[in-house]
């Protein structure tokens, strides 16, 4: 059997590296964080080649392809730590295909796919939504709570910027006012959002290990190449063991999205909770081997890291989602003498394992 992408998936593959390569340079990237602003030159670009409705069917203006060909494409932007809503405005595309009415279908999806409009997702807690990916440039934003959800025009809710670490993403608090309830459950759109969010994580932790390489390769002591000695050796070889590990469950995960869905929220919370971890680990890593250069602002792995540092807590913690595993597989903790039940519930909620629940960041 092969399990290498197809030619299609190469070119999406390629495409995007070459593209982001040229468009996000070092210093431009870094003008953009530093600003905690976007380009939208290359937002515009992005929707011209279709990427933000890679996976939106062609009757709402997509191109028609699944959720392996979107976690190619943000494994790539993670991979060049783009500063671009293109993650929300997926997440918001993906829970009104999945949930929405065909109102809320017919009004905003092909809005979404050509880029015309930016979306948003929130978990809310205790009446709102507390860390909210690109809440201020969006025209609609869908707030989950539980098994249920609504969808609010930006103009009816209540925007608060939120600070972070993570300087290459813009955060907000919502709270909604008034707005339209999701007519399906948008829990399985939420599985795939966290996919993406997974392949993001994997390109980041790509590129910090790459970067960790480099300088091991470069720098020497003593005469030798740091990446001579086992210590330094050996750090970057767990980095690909853990990068290529969480690719592999990510884009397993992927594949379920796709041909098998009834395995996607065991597969999802594995992959997310996986990548993650090693998202955290790599970038870590990767400032350890460059030793003191790596801890100063004037070095870019800060940005990787501290966009690690956020995607792991982003739509649930590694914990919780280590929680939700242990739970659909019927190994959740339980009373002596009681059996959990195996799979979902039909009481199983985020909240209750605690995945509405924001970062301290």
């Amino acid at each position: 059997m092969n399990f290498d992408f197809t030619d299609d998936q190469q070119a999406i593959k390629r495409t995007a590296r070459d593209f982001l390569a040229d468009r996000l340079k070092p210093d431009r990237r870094r003008e953009l964080a530093e600003a905690g602003d976007y380009d939208d030159g290359l937002w515009r670009e992005m929707a011209e080649l279709g990427w933000t409705g890679i996976h939106l069917s062609e009757d709402h203006g997509g191109q028609g392809l699944g959720a392996v060909e979107l976690a190619i494409l943000t494994e790539e932007l993670g991979y060049a730590l783009a500063p671009s809503p293109y993650l929300a405005s997926v997440a918001a595309s993906l829970v009104l295909a999945h949930a929405g009415s065909g109102e809320q279908r017919s009004r905003w999806l092909p809005r979404l796919a050509s880029g015309e409009a930016i979306g948003t997702v929130g978990l809310v807690t205790d009446g709102a939504a507390p860390l909210v990916p690109d809440a201020d440039r969006a025209e609609v934003i869908v707030l989950l709570d539980g098994l249920s959800g609504m969808v609010v025009e930006a103009g009816a809710a209540e925007i608060d910027p939120q600070p972070t670490i993570d300087s290459t993403r813009r955060f907000a608090r919502v709270r909604a006012g008034t707005g339209e309830p999701l007519a399906g459950d948008p829990l399985p759109a939420l599985d795939q959002v966290e996919v993406a969010l997974a392949a993001e994580l994997v390109g980041i932790a790509q590129r910090a290990m790459e970067m960790a390489v480099d300088y091991a390769k470069e720098r020497e002591q003593f005469g030798r190449p740091i990446g001579a000695y086992q210590a330094v050796s050996h750090r970057c070889a767990q980095m690909l063991l853990e990068t290529e590990s969480a690719r592999s469950a990510t884009l397993y995960a992927a594949w379920t999205a796709d041909h098998e869905p009834e395995s996607l929220p065991l597969a999802a919370s594995m992959a997310k909770a996986y990548a993650a971890d090693a998202g955290w680990r790599v970038t870590s890593s990767s400032l350890q081997v460059h030793g003191g250069i790596g801890f100063t602002w004037e070095h870019d792995l800060h940005f990787f890291l501290k966009r690690a540092r956020t995607d792991g807590h982003l739509f649930g913690s590694p914990r919780s989602h280590r929680e939700r595993v242990a739970e659909l597989a019927g190994l959740a903790a339980r009373p002596r003498g009681r059996l959990a039940p195996a799979g979902r519930s039909p009481h199983y909620s985020r909240r209750k394992l605690g995945i509405s629940s924001s970062p301290s960041l």
